[in-house]
């Protein structure tokens, strides 16, 4: 294990842990040592090779299946409680800012099994949870999520953002200053872009009039798939091409996931970007 960066005077005891060789001795527990004749030593807070924080949006357009059957919340979920597990693994800090029009869940890291098991409690939590009511067609706080964890997080830590990144112009603008003032405050980021490309990229819905409803402001619109196909998907191909080259630009990694895809993607994305980092 490698000692942290952000080592200071006010650390607070986390766990125990099995001596190693080369550990201080300074650390060993003593008590633990004299009770149950077993050498381990107290690791603290400070004591991560990392700090991580997964940014889960929860907005009314995650809740969209599509044809995969799993939902884009869910699928963010299980990648963000993936990510966790792993992060506490390697015994890196990590974690969960959760938004939809606000900032409902913020949980600072930190690297125990406890903290793990209490962010997957909330993970599951927010799954299960009610849908929130439908917004007169207001952002979601992606951009607000993201500047408290820029001021929460010491420098040099990992931010993981999972959206679907759906804002107003206005948003996205804003999404976009915002992962620029964490880029500037030196964290690394690293943006999961989650959508269901079947038919949110693809619109590959059948040849019929169709009922769209608008998940976020509850607006509903009856539509023929056919009529629109060429211009949705041209616009929606600009779309994520943009959002790669504004993230391109400001050197965060940018990576679409599509919700009928298994994991390995994403993972890989992420042990590739924790390969580069101290």
């Amino acid at each position: 294990m490698h000692r942290s960066p952000y080592h200071g005077f006010s650390v607070e005891f986390a766990q125990h842990r099995p001596y190693n060789r080369g550990d201080e001795l300074r650390h060993v527990d003593w008590k633990v040592w004299a009770r149950k004749d077993r050498w381990m030593v107290k690791q603290y807070e400070e004591e991560t090779n990392l700090r991580h924080a997964v940014v889960l949006d929860t907005s009314p357009s995650m809740r969209y299946e599509g044809r995969a059957g799993v939902s884009k919340l869910a699928y963010g979920a299980t990648l963000a409680a993936a990510l966790h597990t792993l992060m506490v693994r390697q015994r890196d800090a990590t974690g969960l800012a959760a938004f939809d029009s606000t900032v409902h869940t913020l949980l600072p890291p930190r690297a125990t099994r406890q903290h793990l098991r209490g962010l997957l409690t909330s993970l599951d939590g927010i799954v299960r949870a009610e849908p929130p009511a439908v917004r007169d067609g207001g952002a979601s706080a992606v951009a607000q999520a993201l500047d408290e964890v820029a001021q929460r997080l010491p420098r040099r830590s990992l931010v993981t953002v999972i959206s679907d990144l759906f804002e107003t112009v206005d948003g996205a603008d804003q999404i976009v200053r915002s992962l620029r003032h964490l880029r500037h405050r030196g964290h690394e980021v690293l943006v999961f872009h989650v959508l269901d490309a079947q038919t949110e990229r693809h619109f590959a819905f059948d040849d019929v009039p169709v009922r769209f409803r608008d998940l976020e402001s509850g607006e509903e619109l009856t539509l023929q798939p056919a009529q629109l196909r060429e211009h949705y998907t041209d616009a929606a191909e600009a779309f994520v091409a943009d959002v790669q080259r504004r993230c391109r630009e400001i050197e965060a990694d940018y990576v679409v996931l599509d919700t009928a895809q298994p994991y390995d993607h994403a993972l890989a994305a992420y042990l590739q970007k924790r390969r580069r980092l101290p």
